[in-house]
This record gives C-alpha cells, structure tokens and sequence, in this order.
C-alpha cells in the first residue's frame, strides 16, 4: 500500500512539473479551441427620454409652436407702362413692349392676432397690388392693408379666415446678447425655414435702413424672403420681425436685423386704432457733438446734441432753441446722440408741452417746446 501511495504522489509531480513547463515555454498548447470560449459583449443603450419626443437641447418645440404663426406672403404689381405703346407709330418704329407681366415678390409675415392681423416689413407690401398670404397647414388668402409706417419699416394687414394660430409676443427687452434665437421665414421662395443663431447685438442704429432704428442683431441665417418673418427665443415668443441683412453676395453672411417685438408691438396697436402712427415733433436739425465741436464751441460739457439748424417758425424756434444749442435732456431723460433725440422727441405726444433742456454756451436753459405731430415721409430706399 505505502508503495502504491508513492508511486501516485511521484506521478502526481512529475505531471505538475510538465503542466508548469509547458505553460511557461508553450503556453498556447492549453488554450482551448475558439468555440468553445463564450465572449463577453458590451452594449450601450440610449436611455429614455423624458419627453418621449425630443433630445435635450433640441429648438424643435419652439419652431413647433412658433411656425404656425408665420406665413409666406406673395405680392404683384402691375408693369408701369409707357403710355405710347397704345401709339401703332410708336409701335411700329420701337416695336411691342418687352415686358408687360406684373412684377411679383416674396416675403414673409406673422399673425399677431386670431381676428387675422398680420405684421411683416412695410417694403414687403410696399406699392402691390394683390397681397396673396400662405399659411403652413395649405391655407390661402388675400390680404388687406390695414396700415403702414415706411419710417419703422412696418406694416399691418388684415386676413378673413378661421381658428388662425397667433404667436405670442415676448418682452425684447429681457434679450441679452448670447441669448438663443430662431429665425422663422420663407427665404428665395423654397417655403417655410427655421434657422438659429444667437443675439450678436443690441440697440443697432445709424444703419441708414430705417428713419427709427433700434435693430436686434443676429446671425441666424436672414436671406432674401425672410423680410417680415419672425425671430423667436427658446421658448418661440415673438422677439422681433426680420427686416434687413447686409451682405455683399445678396446671401445670408451671420449679420441680420430685426425690429424688436415691443417696437412692433406699439406701431401696429397704432395702426389698427388710428390708421397711422403719431409722433413728436419739434422742427431742428441734429448733430452727435464731439470732443472736437464742443472745443470749438467752448463747451463745459462733452456729451449731448449739437442744433445746427432750427425750422422757421417750427416749435423749437418758437420756444427759443437756437442754432449752437446743445440738447442734453428731453422731459427727464438725458439724451447724448441724434438717435436718442429722435426716439425721445418721436415719442413725444404731439400738441403736448415738453421740457427740453439745453446747454447754451456756460448757461443751461430748460424751454417750454409745444411738440407739434411729426410730418410724414416717404420711404427712400428699402431694407431687404
């Protein structure tokens, strides 16, 4: 027996022995074959979203609620013709007119109210004859001007048709430059775009696009069409209507202009109450002052606007301004550029008594100016 146990525990050994040889000099002679080895495979899911619809970040619930709201508008004019082509002599020797098709154009609007209003841009509509509106369920009308302010560059219309969608203004005042924005319109006549970019700037002005100027800056793409469409934040609140890019191509190059909601807001409330848009008006021509005119002038101050010139017989002359005169506060607020004077004034109730003050050499005057109603004017050129 004990010789039985021996001869097992020296086998034992040696086998070890072998095992240990051969898995330190031929360790692949004891890998098993490839199929009987069960690999280990690791699979990453999505996780489930809360909102079943959209991934965190995505805009799609502010172009969904917003697009609605915002139409194609198409516009025709018919050719200006020269009134001797009726003439057969003329006609013989210059032959029949070129071009006798009314001239047409694309551009986009907003329905501000379910009663049918519409805002867009005042050089979208601008000399048509037939307004035609699309709307993104299929929907077609003809639209009817209710009234247009060439100076802000809006304009209001009017569609009969029922349940419309209405978006919902939002405070432009609360943007900050950064802030997320949409651009909602029909760019070159493809249809409804939705674009995004951020607010670049505020308070954009002296463009020389609009007499009024107080443009929200984006680079949301803006291209031709997009005029009179809608730029909304986040949560697809009206911030403002698309007006004017610059660009040397004629195509979107991250530089757009919007006129901000609340601006719009109170043109368009006027126009529907009244017909038109009343402003303040006093009869001078402004000039920013410089550190340069103010040395001249032998100012003691440096901020405000330099009167170059007063309207004979206007409000301002008959209140006492005079040429030389510097401008610094309207009512009780400062004013240092043209600009600022203007919106001031403009927003001045006409046939009202103000307060303006001046700075007339080392003495400053607070005048009693009656503001008279601002003339209208005819728009120059168009903010396309």
């Amino acid at each position: 027996m004990r010789r039985t146990w021996l001869i097992f525990s020296q086998a034992v050994t040696v086998a070890v022995a072998v095992l240990f040889v051969v898995a330190t000099l031929k360790p692949e002679w004891l890998r098993r074959a490839p199929g009987s080895v069960i690999p280990t495979l690791t699979i990453t899911e999505t996780p489930i979203l809360l909102s079943q619809d959209h991934p965190p970040g995505s805009l799609a619930p502010a172009a969904k609620r917003a697009s609605p709201a915002v139409v194609n508008i198409a516009t025709s004019k018919a050719p200006v013709g020269n009134p001797h082509f009726n003439d057969p002599w003329f006609r013989f020797f210059f032959g029949d007119p070129a071009d006798d098709q009314p001239q047409t154009g694309l551009g986009s609007g907003v329905i501000v109210a379910p009663e049918g209003y519409l805002l867009t841009n005042n050089h979208v509509i601008e000399g048509a004859d037939d307004i035609e509106v699309s709307l993104v369920d299929g929907r077609k009308a003809s639209a009817q001007v209710v009234g247009t302010d060439p100076e802000t560059d809006l304009a209001v219309l009017k569609i009969d048709l029922p349940d419309l969608p209405a978006i919902s203004f939002g405070d432009a005042a609360t943007l900050q430059v950064g802030d997320v924005v949409l651009a909602i319109g029909n760019p070159f006549g493809v249809g409804q775009t939705v674009t995004a970019g951020i607010v670049s700037a505020l308070g954009r002005n002296q463009l020389g696009i609009n007499t009024f100027e107080n443009f929200i800056q984006t680079d949301a793409a803006i291209n031709p069409g997009n005029s009179g469409g809608a730029l909304v934040d986040v949560a697809g609140n009206l911030m403002g209507i698309n007006t004017a890019i610059y660009s040397r191509s004629g195509g979107s190059m991250g530089i757009g202009f919007a006129i901000p909601a609340t601006t719009a807001r109170q043109v368009m409330e006027s126009l529907i109450r009244d017909g038109r848009v009343t402003r303040g008006w006093i009869g001078v021509e402004p000039q920013d002052l410089t550190p340069e005119l103010a040395q001249t002038f032998n100012l003691p101050i440096r901020e405000g606007v330099l009167i170059t010139g007063v309207l004979q017989g206007g409000p301002a002359q008959e209140a006492g301004i005079r040429p030389g005169d510097v401008v610094v506060q309207v009512q009780d607020q400062p004013v240092t550029s043209t600009v600022q004077l203007l919106n001031a004034v403009a927003a001045l109730r006409p046939e009202s008594t103000a307060t303006i003050t001046v700075q007339r050499a080392n003495e400053r005057l607070g005048l009693q100016v009656q503001v008279a109603q601002r003339p209208a004017q005819q728009r120059t050129r168009g903010a396309r």
